[in-house]
């Protein structure tokens, strides 16, 4: 008697960022054939000139900050001149020293990711890669280039996570010395004297308050009324009341016609007319997706006229055998959800439990100083009836251990459900908002109302005190 065996199945992941990582690791330990195609390397851009490098940057930002408020505590830093009377020494910033370290530690991490793959059992090809139909990926190396052998990779599933690029404006062109997207700012061997950011999106707002930070003159270009249009509109508030506070030049209702060079700057000409001089230009206007002439449309997958694919809740495409995840999707462009949509793919095309993302529930973050951390419902759609909820709002600067810090900047927002009580969001303006938002994102994620957060007992004191008390404001009558 014959036995016929299943097949195993194969996966090809094009892109290597968050979401193709995930994916092909996530199908590896699934027992799948998994080949991932990756241009520049495990990580993406995500890793290489993105989330990785800038947050690495706003560290040593963060701690440049910190040196610099330590008197605000007591706490006073003095050298002996030749005379012996006490000197206060200036707070110094290498940049190059800098930049090597962050980039360093961008390459020790794709080289991780690319040994847990490997380890996994993932077979990793390195090259330009396209789909070729619906059932098959092409990749075009170099001679040489590991995986020569693979450059037609045929497939049962295949997951598209090929990312975004910075978008570039034909009036302001980067050249990579003085006008410069986010990738090349690392290239810098000197903090720039006087930085132009064009766009106060998230990217603008991060690397204007990091700048600043580090010394550099900035002035931030923002063509709507605050800086970080899409957020909530107490949280702009304070980061732009912080980063004016703090000497930035912040023009408002501003939009920049071009930007071009000047000999060694820069001349950024708005469109009523004004001109500002600096002496780099970093435009931050936005990404697009790296979706083009890579055979999607000839597959059948169908994008949005921004180039961005298509997908469900399972990050399925209109191509059943066919999956997508991150920048280059129509979800929110953040690494932790693409990583998410990868491994959601991979359960769903292998029929493994899945539990679809609700997109309310993700957690975002913006590392300005301080951080802006956001998840669920938001005060906008309450005011506009969209949800139904009630909002506590409990400045920062009445919690204990934020007067002990010297945090005189920020808030906890809290939206309960009308009725209920149940926690339907919140936003968290503070000094590691990252860190202080998951009690939060567990809330809204297990449907807990403000009386069950309340009855969690913080430690005192701390900063994650001031969730408590705001759900005990929020305190429901039965």
């Amino acid at each position: 008697m014959a036995y016929e065996f299943e097949r195993t199945q194969r996966i090809a992941v094009l892109g290597g960022g968050p979401g193709g990582y995930e994916a092909a690791l996530a199908a590896a330990q699934l027992g799948a054939e998994t080949t991932l195609v990756e241009r520049v390397g495990v990580g993406g851009s995500a890793v290489l000139t993105d989330v990785v490098p800038s947050k690495s940057l706003i560290a040593t930002a963060e701690a440049s900050n910190a040196v610099k408020e330590a008197a605000d505590l007591g706490v006073q830093f003095y050298a002996r001149g030749e005379s012996g009377k006490p000197i206060r020494p200036e707070v110094a910033i290498n940049l190059s020293a800098v930049n090597k370290r962050l980039l360093g530690l961008a390459r020790q991490q794709s080289e991780d990711m690319r040994a847990n793959l490997l380890d996994a059992g993932v077979r990793i090809v390195q090259g330009e890669g396209r789909l070729d139909g619906r059932d098959a990926v092409t990749v075009s190396t170099a001679p040489g280039d590991e995986g020569t052998d693979f450059d037609r990779i045929e497939a049962d599933t295949i997951v598209v996570s090929v990312g975004a690029s910075p978008r570039v404006l034909p009036t302001a062109v980067p050249d990579g010395e003085r006008i410069l997207t986010w990738t090349q700012l690392y290239q810098l061997q000197t903090i720039p004297k006087h930085l132009i950011v064009v766009g106060s999106g998230v990217t603008g707002a991060e690397f204007a308050s990091a700048y600043r930070a580090l010394g550099a003159e900035v002035t931030l270009i923002s063509s709507r009324d605050q800086v970080l249009p899409g957020e909530d509109a107490d949280a702009a508030a304070v980061i732009e009341k912080v980063f004016k506070r703090n000497g930035m030049h912040v023009l408002n209702k501003s939009r920049a016609e071009s930007v071009v060079r000047d000999g060694e700057g820069v001349v950024a000409t708005l469109t009523d007319g004004r001109t500002v001089e600096g002496s780099h230009c970093l435009m931050a206007v936005g990404s697009i997706p790296n979706t083009k002439d890579i055979g999607l449309a000839e597959a059948g997958v169908q994008l949005t006229t921004s180039g961005h694919i298509r997908v469900n809740r399972v990050a399925r495409t209109s191509i059943p055998n066919i999956y997508a995840a991150g920048d280059c999707t129509t979800f929110p462009p953040l690494a932790s959800v693409a990583s998410m949509q990868g491994r959601t793919a991979i359960f769903h095309a292998m029929g493994d439990i899945v539990n679809p993302p609700e997109e309310r529930n993700i957690t975002s973050n913006i590392f300005t100083q301080p951080e802006i951390a956001t998840v669920g419902w938001n005060q906008k759609q309450i005011d506009d009836g969209i949800a139904q909820g009630l909002i506590y709002k409990l400045p920062l600067a009445s919690n204990p251990r934020a007067k002990m810090m010297g945090i005189r900047d920020g808030f906890v927002k809290l939206f309960a459900r009308t009725g209920s009580g149940t926690v339907i969001g919140g936003v968290i303006v503070a000094p590691k908002a990252s860190e202080l938002i998951l009690p939060l994102t567990i809330a809204v994620e297990q449907r807990l109302t403000v009386d069950e957060v309340a009855e969690a007992f913080p430690v005192y004191p701390s900063l994650s005190g001031s969730l408590t008390d705001a759900a005990r404001a929020l305190h429901i009558v039965q």
